[in-house]
């Protein structure tokens, strides 16, 4: 089955996915945060094959998540660090793991705590408002269409409900 890109979508969602979208490259990027570096430490540690990974780093790398870091000459092996934009992703993990410590850790708890080290205490993901600090969700939040939206798709999309500027769509409608 040929998959559907999505790099091209007016949708941040979309192109993340495009990138981050399988069962694996989250759980790459998790090992990564949590100081995995090393080809043969990410197969273990994941019980990935090695083709999977080998495909799943190059396009970390590709897309600038991750970089090859030369650790060894003869013969050539690489470390792969985090670069900036590949740490950026970290928030998004912390809510991944606070959604499925919510639903889905069952009467044990989580299985995995993050440790905050600043303050001592086991924390989870918030999400606030960058402006005034409140929690976002999605009952008072409102999409607009924003300045990277393209031009020739705009006049369509401003007919959907989602952006009618005529309340059509109120916060809190699902």
């Amino acid at each position: 089955m040929k998959r559907t890109p999505f790099s091209r979508w007016p949708c941040s969602v979309a192109r993340t996915v495009d990138i981050l979208g399988d069962w694996w490259t989250p759980l790459v990027l998790r090992e990564a945060f949590y100081g995995v570096t090393r080809f043969d430490d990410f197969a273990k540690s994941l019980g990935i094959g090695r083709n999977v990974l080998t495909q799943r780093l190059n396009r970390l790398v590709e897309e600038g998540l991750l970089e090859r870091v030369p650790y060894q000459e003869r013969p050539v092996r690489n470390e792969y660090r985090l670069t900036e934009k590949g740490r950026d992703f970290f928030p998004v993990l912390m809510a991944m793991t606070r959604w499925g410590d919510k639903w889905m850790a069952g009467d044990g708890g989580p299985p995995v705590l993050m440790r905050h080290t600043t303050c001592g205490h086991a924390a989870h993901a918030e999400i606030v408002c960058s402006e005034c600090g409140e929690p976002l969700g999605h009952d008072n939040v409102m999409p607009e269409l924003g300045p990277g939206f393209p031009e020739r798709l705009r006049e369509r999309a401003e007919e959907l409900p989602r952006f009618a500027g005529d309340g059509a769509r109120t916060a809190g409608d699902a």
